[in-house]
């Protein structure tokens, strides 16, 4: 599904030129070699295909799309897409309490889109001793995922990273599937659809070891794997280069046998502010959200006992990178994966797309185009494919918004401070256009037009 293609002069999708995977594998090779880890495997995909991989260390470069890595939180995010089939499916509504749909000792008050973005309140950390290097045995119900203090924050107040909180979303996907095993349903409804045929809850051959790097020597000892039981929906799941490349590229573009675009979008969108202390930084449903280097991109990190992840998607760009490596600790894979992505975007910048004439303008919705005064803002309307339109202010800074049409000859804002507001045509008793009403806003062909219910009137001497 991602791998390369092999034509160099393809630009949609196609693999990087010569030049720029010599920069992008230097920078791989810069990684696992400060941060002392024995292999790390990244890659970087555009427009829904690899187009870059590579590998170094203990494995081969050759196959290292095809090694499993344990990738930790990025869990979190596959659970968050099958919660929101669940929504998607009318099971369950993202402003319901926990408790209506599942019989909880802890957490029940808490919302589910609370839980999906860490604003539950419950504690960061299941109940010792730590859970991601002990058998998920010792927490064999719900209840036993929880210690003396389950509860730090009021539901809704601010973002508390969670991991109990995912082991509860874990059980309201198995309850609201019949009683079959999260992971199952996973594999069946969105990894299956996907072609990540290579993710799995336990480690498959071949896979690497994880290890713990002595931080003052160059000496290393394995960690842990266990199967963390009630706690795997946050932190359990093994994978591979190939198989995220195609999740990333799932989070980019959607697909309608798992997820729809719009609830992608949906889950990337901040569900709570920054901590006061940083404003680079925010949570979505189930997914991280991170401003670096002037692009936003969304995603998750990743890091268990002997192993680091980190998956980035720049929507904007449609571009991904994944990065994973073998050790607790030393290389920062989120950190790569954003570096990788951002060296693609410098060494070969995507054309913008060739500008088109309208299949069909309308003349009537052309007539609506141009200059329009809030107030004596001036705001230019702009018609777009589909009947669509825009409206921004003319100096470029302030509210704008893109508007979709609706069937009632209306439309609805879909981003800006006036997403989800709704735009209005009014016409005079002789049918011209009178004025545009947006969410109560009145906006005039000139400056407080006095032929028009301006809030509040004008004054009748007009301008002096």
């Amino acid at each position: 599904m991602c791998g390369p293609m092999t034509d160099p002069e393809q630009r949609d999708g196609a693999e990087a030129l010569p030049a720029t995977r010599r920069v992008l594998a230097h920078r791989l090779a810069v990684a696992q070699a400060e941060g002392r880890a024995p292999s790390v495997v990244a890659a970087v995909v555009r427009d829904g295909r690899v187009a870059w991989s590579g590998g170094r260390g203990e494995v081969d470069p050759a196959s290292a799309g095809n090694v499993q890595y344990r990738i930790g939180s990025l869990t979190k995010t596959v659970t968050a897409v099958q919660v929101m089939r669940l929504r998607d499916e009318g099971l369950i509504d993202l402003g319901d309490p926990l408790g209506a749909h599942l019989a909880t000792p802890h957490g029940g008050a808490a919302t589910i889109a609370q839980l999906l973005s860490h604003t539950g309140g419950l504690a960061a950390e299941a109940r010792g001793p730590w859970w991601e290097r002990t058998p998920g045995a010792l927490r064999p119900e719900l209840a036993d995922v929880f210690g003396e203090e389950p509860v730090k924050h009021p539901e809704g107040r601010r973002f508390h990273y969670s991991n109990p909180g995912y082991a509860l979303l874990g059980a309201l996907i198995e309850k609201l599937r019949g009683g079959e095993p999260w992971f199952d349903v996973l594999r069946g409804e969105v990894l299956a659809p996907l072609g990540m045929e290579r993710t799995t809850a336990l480690p498959a051959e071949p896979y690497a070891r994880g290890w713990a790097v002595h931080p003052f020597a160059d000496v290393r000892q394995p960690e842990p794997t266990v199967d963390t039981g009630r706690m795997a929906p946050a932190g359990q799941l093994w994978s591979t280069l190939d198989d995220l490349c195609a999740f990333a590229a799932f989070l980019l573009n959607g697909n309608d046998r798992v997820l729809s675009a719009d609830s992608i979008a949906e889950m990337r969108r901040a569900a709570v502010g920054p901590e006061a202390s940083d404003w680079d930084a925010a949570y979505g449903l189930g997914l991280q959200l991170a401003r670096r280097d002037g692009r936003l991109l969304a995603g998750h990190t990743g890091s268990m006992p002997g192993f680091v992840a980190g998956l980035w998607t720049s929507p904007e760009e449609g571009l991904a990178a994944v990065g994973l490596a073998n050790a607790t600790s030393g290389v920062h894979a989120a950190g790569l994966a954003a570096e990788l992505l951002g060296l693609l975007a410098e060494h070969e910048p995507a054309d913008p797309d060739p500008w088109r004439p309208l299949a069909d303008a309308d003349p009537e919705l052309l007539a609506l185009t141009g200059h329009w005064y809030w107030g004596t803002s001036l705001d230019v309307l702009r018609l777009h494919e589909g009947r669509r339109l825009s409206l921004r202010p003319a100096g470029g800074a302030g509210r704008g918004s893109r508007f979709r049409p609706e069937p009632d000859g209306t439309w609805t804002g879909l981003d800006g401070y006036f997403a989800g507001e709704t735009l209005r045509v009014c016409r005079r008793a002789d049918g011209s256009v009178g004025h545009l009403d947006l969410g109560t806003f009145v906006f005039t062909r000139e400056p407080y037009d006095p032929g028009a219910p301006v809030p509040g009137g004008t004054d009748p001497e007009g301008w002096r």
